[in-house]
């Protein structure tokens, strides 16, 4: 199976180190599009204990990604990356297919899926 989304080693790492704090080991990551933002769609990751049938998954640095079947085809290619800065860090989301995003950086939209806008 084609891997939708790539997850760097010190994204792989944090997630890691997230899972050991909130006693998550052994769950899936879930990578999740949903309507809302100010383009229309957002990004969501969060952990889960179980898959479904609508989800895809596969492995990456030893953690076990979940992605459903009908956000694959808006994640596909998508890079997510945890960046470290003088300010803190935080996950970065590149996705090649979002064609607009407002300045909060984790809302878009794609030429084929517009999702819902909401005010910023």
């Amino acid at each position: 199976m084609t891997q939708v989304v790539e997850i760097t080693e010190a994204a792989s790492f944090q997630v890691k180190e997230m899972m050991r704090h909130n006693e998550e080991e052994g769950s899936f990551l879930r990578v999740a599009v949903k309507g809302g933002g100010c383009s229309g769609l957002t990004y969501g990751m969060g952990f889960e204990q179980e898959a479904s049938d609508t989800d895809d998954q596969y492995e990456q640095h030893g953690i076990r990604i979940l992605i459903n079947k009908e956000d694959a085809p808006i994640l596909q290619g998508t890079i997510v990356d945890y960046k470290q800065s003088l300010m803190g860090g935080g996950f970065t989301i590149d996705n090649p297919n979002a064609i607009a995003s407002c300045g909060c950086g984790t809302s878009f939209r794609t030429a084929k899926k517009a999702g819902t806008p909401e005010n910023c």
